[in-house]
């Protein structure tokens, strides 16, 4: 397929098959992913791989947990409209997915945060590229535990950058419409 072609397939997948990922497949995409471009080749990403069931499940009900009580001190958040799901029991913010990769960028590395994201935007195009679907889970990253933490490697010198769901789609959506660009002005 070409890279256009790439990137309408890429779509935010909300539907898995109970069907695990090969980490020998997930290696192969984070080597994709490295070759983001970041400032100064700092190459300041981490990557954590969760395949097990139960781990997921527990970082979802402590997401969940730590948005809520967020919510509830701040009614007037933007992540409102979500407060009727996270607060059902069965409700996975990861959508069941079989894997979920954390991105995690040095907190020592002033842009991070954007090279994290470059890596997290290959990374997308990498599983789309290979039949797997992705979706970006801000809700994912609110871990608070600790435990939780040290359990998924996550030490203090390292912050979560992106949350991503992987897995084989049951289905990929359609895309949806896109707003013209907005251009500010051209100047030449």
């Amino acid at each position: 397929m070409d890279f256009r072609e790439l990137l309408k397939m890429r779509r935010a997948v909300r539907e898995f098959e109970d069907r695990p990922v090969p980490v020998s497949l997930i290696k192969e995409i984070i080597d994709d992913c490295i070759q983001a471009p970041n400032a100064g080749n700092a190459q300041p990403w981490a990557f954590i791989i969760i395949t097990k069931s139960g781990v997921i499940k527990r970082i979802s009900d402590e997401s969940k947990k730590n948005i809520l009580k967020e919510l509830n001190g701040n009614p007037q958040s933007t992540l409102m409209k979500y407060k009727p799901i996270l607060e059902s029991a069965e409700f996975n913010v990861f959508y069941n997915a079989p894997c979920v990769i954390y991105i995690a960028g040095s907190k020592e590395v002033r842009s991070a945060t954007v090279d994290c994201a470059l890596a997290a935007a290959y990374f997308m195009l990498s599983a789309a590229d290979r039949g797997l679907g992705t979706c970006w889970i801000d809700l994912g990253s609110m871990i608070r535990d600790p435990v939780l933490k040290k359990e998924i490697g996550l030490g203090d010198s390292h912050m979560i950058v992106a949350t991503l769901a992987l897995g084989y789609p049951a289905r990929i959506p359609e895309t949806p419409p896109r707003n013209e660009p907005f251009i500010l002005k051209v100047v030449s």
